[in-house]
């Protein structure tokens, strides 16, 4: 039989921490989150830097459920946690804001409170 959905240890392990705390805080963000990280890989989020800097403002929160691309500038300080980012979109991002992955948003934010999701 084959297998279906993402294989990576650490990454059923995040979804299935998402899907505790989404109960757990009855926060439909990381519910949602943990179902965008569940989908395959073809299907899963991919967002450029550009789409960050259009859809946030100064000092927001941004989640993208997949990969960020390096693609556009950032004219503003944002936090964005990802499940993984190009190292073009690292640099770019931390010259004026900060990266950080999803389980470390979580932890910081249980609630989900102020977050945008994009993607």
């Amino acid at each position: 039989m084959e297998t279906i959905g993402p294989t990576n240890i650490h990454f059923k392990r995040l979804i299935n921490e998402l899907g505790k705390l989404s109960k757990k805080e009855q926060s439909a963000l990381w519910g949602r989150v943990a179902d965008d990280l569940s989908k395959s890989t073809r299907r899963r989020r991919e967002v450029n830097i550009y789409r960050i800097n259009k859809y946030s403002k100064d000092g927001d929160t941004v989640i993208v459920p997949g990969k960020v691309l390096g693609v556009g500038e950032i004219g503003h300080a944002v936090t964005v946690a990802a499940w993984n980012f190009s190292e073009i979109a690292r640099k770019k991002i931390t010259k004026k804001g900060k990266v950080m992955p999803i389980q470390e948003l979580m932890k910081k934010n249980p609630k989900g409170e102020g977050v945008r999701l994009l993607g």
